[in-house]
């Protein structure tokens, strides 16, 4: 074969891809959406550099094309390799159909995608491996299926950016990324809103069209195999490709400097737009929510958070008695919803534990969660901020030497810890709370035999309590107060933990069992601690870091953003049920409202003990941000849209009222016009304070 022909698959791939990138990027250019005028030098960089960063993406996309030709070959279906290799497979799927690979650790659907994936795989091998007279059709039809999955996605991708274009002036940012995460509810939305039976349809036709003209050409690839030094050539050169993209594109992506945003926006490459709204985590909420003047948001603020200074959002806490040098225990729980309690309603008996230690406790039972995962419960404890639109800041780059609960610890001469069974580096978590002044103990710090049992999340709750006496027994004796925040893995898919612990059987792989194990665990941790000379001196404080699920009938459905929470100190805090509305970011400030600690702070969060506190709460997703307030739930989306809800709540029989955590949500008949600043000023500012480091310690 001719080189060429070696190449020619890559070739006319890589051509449709092109032909593709400038047919959106001249419809993108010339969209009524785009309201604005391209000097030629813009035109340009649009048409110039964007088809040059083009064809760099296309080479790092065409990995897996790569790999596929390269491992196309008639030796592997030699004797004795071809049923080494297809013995190897089937063993391969044996193990993870058995329940105990790995890939079962994480839950979810991995295994069964793995799983068909290798029963696909196998069974095309096998019949490549005994149909050796078919074997070049079998070959024609596999390769036509790998050009046809390309294109397709070429041409989805298209169409994808153009509607996300149509909707937001931009290519991909971390609303798409955040579309990936609210699959189901962003099928159903596209479902409803485009003509998706013959959109798809033309689609598919289109696809075999090209499929069948880029299959024509290159189809002599399958029937005339380069030999193995003709692969080892090809390899080279795209290696050199491939690693030469990685640097170039980057490089590409400075280069859209110009004062105009649109022809920024056109001359970058969609795909490479989302891998980095995707590892930067970010969404500028200035340019995709509704604004209101800075000083006006800021004097909105300020009317709420009366001890604020200015547009720093500094904050002077005095207290005029004497400060409690307690220890403090902050656990944050894995996924734990406040359904699971029996006192919200929950007949199963999981909590039995902390239903109660809750009747012991300072008690809140009217809290509702940032989020809906790990790192916004982490947050909203540490920082005590409002979630603001995109990731947490705890994912973020800029996430180091913050405003910090640690930081008032710290300060006031305790020794701080984060604390957690599995990996620190998971989530970010080693670098946020590292970054904040934070010592780690992770599942790296734990010996051999501390382990007795642990998955891909970690250890079990019991060795992470076992360490925990360890590790606090070890800090008494140095004469200082200390913080220590553990945080919780076993109620995490796929919710294995020791057998013989509780009822429900660790290999059960049950929610309910993740549940009552954490009870049990924890059970555990208070026991042991409540013998140690250190017990009668320490505030422990538990919060889950969000629900179990977030998925509900509306954007913000109320009820999957209930999380139990309370405050447990013998001797010092009064067991009683607090049951006026409240934040998960308020924790903390309550805390240190009870410790009578003077500190200076930028924390929305507020003491609801305090006689001046205003009930709120927030709760959002990624990208949808709303405020509880007056019965009336308020909600910031893309686009500049704000929507309002009328609250009712839904009794649940045999539920006391300050448990009842189902509402109606049903639209405000009357804006709220009071609610919708008070939102917009809550968000704005604390976007504005993180993306001007306003929130970094001086």
């Amino acid at each position: 074969m001719t080189l060429y022909k070696k190449l020619a698959p890559f070739y006319y791939l890589t051509l449709f891809y092109l032909l593709v990138s400038f047919v959106l990027r001249l419809v993108l250019y010339f969209h009524p959406i785009t309201e604005t005028s391209f000097s030629f030098l813009d035109t340009i960089k649009i048409f110039g550099l964007g088809l040059v960063s083009d064809v760099f993406v296309f080479v790092i996309a065409s990995v897996f094309f790569w790999l596929y030709l390269i491992f196309i070959s008639n030796s592997k279906y030699l004797k004795p390799t071809g049923h080494i290799i297809l013995g190897i497979f089937l063993a391969l799927f044996v193990y993870i159909a058995s329940g105990k690979s790995i890939l079962n650790e994480y839950g979810g659907a991995l295994p069964q995608i793995v799983l068909i994936f290798l029963g696909i795989k196998i069974f095309l091998f096998g019949l490549l491996l005994f149909l050796p007279n078919y074997r070049d059709k079998i070959r024609f039809w596999l390769f036509s299926f790998v050009i046809f999955l390309y294109v397709l996605l070429i041409l989805q991708n298209a169409i994808s950016e153009y509607f996300f274009w149509n909707e937001f002036g931009v290519k991909y940012n971390f609303i798409a990324v955040n579309y990936l995460v609210y699959t189901n509810e962003v099928i159903g939305n596209i479902m409803q809103s485009y003509p998706v039976i013959p959109l798809f349809s033309a689609l598919f036709v289109i696809a075999g069209t090209v499929t069948y003209l880029i299959v024509k050409r290159t189809s002599a690839y399958i029937y005339n195999i380069p030999s193995f030094i003709e692969k080892i050539k090809i390899s080279v050169l795209y290696i050199v490709l491939f690693a030469f993209s990685l640097f170039v594109i980057p490089r590409l992506a400075l280069t859209e400097n110009s004062e105009n945003t649109f022809s920024d926006e056109l001359q970058s490459n969609g795909l490479y737009k989302f891998y980095l709204a995707y590892i930067n985590s970010s969404l500028d909420y200035f340019k995709f929510y509704k604004t209101i003047p800075s000083a006006q948001a800021y004097g909105i603020l300020k009317a709420q958070l009366v001890t604020i200074s200015g547009e720093t959002t500094l904050r002077k806490i005095q207290s005029d008695a004497p400060e409690s040098r307690k220890n403090v225990v902050l656990i944050t729980i894995e996924s734990y919803s406040a359904e699971f309690m029996k006192r919200y309603g929950n007949k199963e008996n999981i909590t039995p534990f902390l239903d109660s230690l809750a009747d012991k406790s300072l008690e809140f039972t009217n809290l509702y969660a940032v989020g809906n995962r790990t790192v916004r419960g982490l947050e909203a404890v540490t920082l005590s901020i409002p979630p603001t639109a995109g990731e947490s800041v705890v994912k973020r780059k800029d996430n180091k030497n913050k405003f910090s609960t640690g930081s008032i610890f710290m300060k006031k001469g305790y020794t701080t810890k984060y604390l957690y069974g599995g990996d620190a580096y998971f989530d970010n978590m080693r670098d946020f709370f590292s970054g904040n002044g934070y010592d780690i103990v992770d599942k790296s710090s734990f010996t051999r035999d501390e382990i007795t049992f642990s998955n891909v999340w970690g250890v079990c709750d019991e060795d992470m309590s076992n360490k925990a006496i360890k590790v606090m027994n070890a800090e008494a004796k140095l004469n200082k107060p200390f913080f220590n925040h553990i945080m919780t893995v076993s109620n995490h898919r796929p919710f294995t933990y020791p057998n013989g612990k509780i009822d429900i059987p660790g290999d059960a792989k049950s929610r309910d069992g993740g549940v009552k194990y954490t009870d049990y665990a924890l059970k555990r941790f208070f026991t042991m601690a409540s013998k140690q000379p250190w017990f009668k001196n320490t505030v422990f404080v538990i919060v889950a870091d969000h629900c179990a699920s977030s998925a509900g009938k509306t954007e913000l459905p109320l009820d999957k953003y209930r999380i139990p929470a309370f405050i447990y100190s013998p001797g010092f805090v009064p067991a009683q049920k607090y049951n006026t509305l409240m934040s998960q970011i308020d924790i903390m400030p309550t805390l240190f409202g009870l410790l009578n600690f003077s500190y200076e702070s930028k924390f929305y969060g507020e003491d609801v003990l305090k006689s001046d506190y205003k009930p709120r709460a927030f709760i959002a997703t990624y990208q949808d941000m709303g405020l509880i307030k007056d019965n009336v739930l308020t909600i910031l989306s893309p686009k500049q849209v704000v929507k309002q809800f009328q609250l009712k709540l839904v009794p649940k029989e045999g539920v006391a009222p300050e448990y009842q955590i189902y509402y109606d949500q049903t639209p405000l008949s009357k804006e709220r016009t009071d609610l919708e600043n008070e939102t917009i000023s809550y968000y704005q500012t604390a976007s504005d304070m993180l993306k001007h480091k306003k929130y970094e310690k001086n």
